[in-house]
């Protein structure tokens, strides 16, 4: 694995959108706007990267689609956390030779996690002869290029070699909200959990410099935007490959601190790098939303040693106890895993135990899903699927029940949101914590704080009433 960060310059960015005018001018000699249709599967990470494809899609002159049929570029940006996200994909990638029988002109491309895998690459050039191009994470910033070589009549074109993790600032942006914004401070992840594809797919550490992530941060605010979300694989280690002196507490406390309107979440917190600077940093600033992703995957020290989590059961709690101590209405969330190579029954009653003595706000949880070239896919798997589906829906039932139990204790109060769409015929709200409120109302108040009375609840949302703006 290449582990140098490459820096991309003025120079070569600049040679990217000479691309994207010489495509321009290619759409402009044939006397229409040519269509373009971005499909995002994944993590936050992802969506951020589709933004900048579509940034430069709208700068070669692209019109933004929704749909593949028609669409003159047709852009799938990938996961590869998981088998079954996998699969999904190639499924809809075969779809797609339909779209292209019905418009031959058609250019396919697959980017993102997936396309970082040498197999997956295999697979496309044996057995997916319509897909034009694919690209790893690391040549995203030079997607305009890629594209033209296509256009051009050039051989299918395949980026996927081990490059050194780069950083390119300056690619356009087309966010899919005015109101709230995806914000990536860094890239890449140095923590190889055994069962995680990330590192191999989107290389090493890389932080972005704190002065171009605080002119971004300011720009969107100027321009409207009421929530931002900080992105990295383990935004907790921001900084550590800069000498700059400054980490993401520091980083958090800088962003609080611009003038204007705004909420900032971010996400995701390994545990590991999770300190008690960092949940003082969140309580001291209002603006910092009182809500916590703090992934802890299992419940058993044994476990989380074979994941290689670098941390134990007992530390987590202690992390967890500490942030609730410094931020009482803190929303906490977490991912976990069931079924683990060599997981026995005790050891998922650990899970099931820390899960109840937490009491998270919701958890996002997974079936162990083996990615070839992990360690964890090598490792001795006796427990069937039936046993791990067992596991999997017990555990579901009991955060469940707590998601309703708390949800439950939310009738009757009134909580600042945000409100930031329509639903049919009720709009959505964020409060503070992240926990999603429908309420009626008009469109004018959508992009407005308001107080919403909680007038019922379920598993999954809060329903209310407006009670007046903040």
């Amino acid at each position: 694995m290449n582990t140098k960060t490459t820096v991309i310059s003025q120079a070569e960015l600049d040679a990217q959108f000479a691309f994207c005018d010489k495509i321009a001018d290619y759409w402009r000699a044939r006397g229409r706007t040519p269509g373009a249709y971005v499909e995002t599967y994944g993590c936050q990470q992802n969506e951020a990267d589709s933004e900048k494809l579509r940034g430069y899609l709208t700068q070669c002159g692209y019109a933004i689609v929704r749909e593949a049929e028609g669409a003159d570029v047709v852009v799938m940006n990938t996961c590869a956390i998981r088998e079954h996200a996998e699969q999904r994909v190639f499924g809809n990638l075969g779809a797609l030779t339909h779209t292209k029988r019905r418009h031959p002109e058609q250019k396919i491309f697959l980017c993102g996690c997936m396309a970082g895998e040498q197999s997956v690459s295999d697979r496309i050039r044996r057995s997916y002869p319509h897909v034009d191009g694919v690209f790893s994470t690391h040549h995203l910033w030079q997607f305009p290029q890629i594209l033209w070589n296509v256009l051009t009549g050039s051989k299918r074109q395949f980026l996927i070699a081990d490059e050194p993790g780069s950083i390119a600032e300056g690619i356009p942006q087309v966010r899919d909200s005015k109101l709230k914004a995806w914000v990536s401070i860094m890239y890449g992840c140095n923590n190889f959990c055994t069962y995680c594809i990330v590192p191999y797919v989107r290389g090493r550490e890389r932080s972005r410099q704190p002065e171009d992530i605080l002119a971004e941060c300011r720009s969107l605010i100027e321009n409207g935007a009421r929530e931002i979300t900080l992105l990295g694989q383990n935004v907790n280690s921001y900084g550590k490959d800069l000498d700059c002196g400054m980490d993401f507490a520091d980083l958090l406390a800088e962003i609080a601190q611009i003038p204007g309107d705004f909420l900032i979440r971010f996400m995701t917190s390994h545990p590991r790098d999770a300190s008690e600077k960092l949940f003082d940093t969140m309580a001291k600033y209002p603006r910092i939303a009182k809500q916590l992703h703090l992934p802890f995957q299992s419940g058993s020290s044994r476990v989380l040693k074979a994941m290689n989590r670098h941390y134990d059961r007992e530390t987590y709690l202690e992390k967890v106890n500490y942030a609730k101590k410094v931020m009482p209405d803190l929303v906490l969330t977490s991912d976990v895993i069931v079924g683990f190579p060599g997981e026995t029954e005790e050891e998922f009653e650990e899970t099931i135990s820390l899960i109840q003595q937490v009491h998270y706000d919701s958890l996002f949880t997974f079936i162990f899903s083996p990615r070839p070239g992990t360690p964890a896919a090598k490792m001795d798997d006796p427990t069937p699927k039936e046993e791990k589906n067992r596991r999997f829906d017990r555990l579901c039932a009991v955060q469940n029940a707590i998601s309703e139990e708390i949800h439950n204790a939310y009738i009757g109060k009134t909580l600042g949101c945000l409100v930031d769409g329509r639903d049919k015929d009720m709009l959505t709200a964020r409060t503070e914590g992240g926990r999603l409120v429908r309420f009626p109302g008009c469109d004018e108040l959508i992009g407005t704080w308001q107080n919403i009375t909680i007038t019922a609840a379920t598993t999954w949302s809060l329903t209310g009433a407006l009670a007046g703006a903040i």
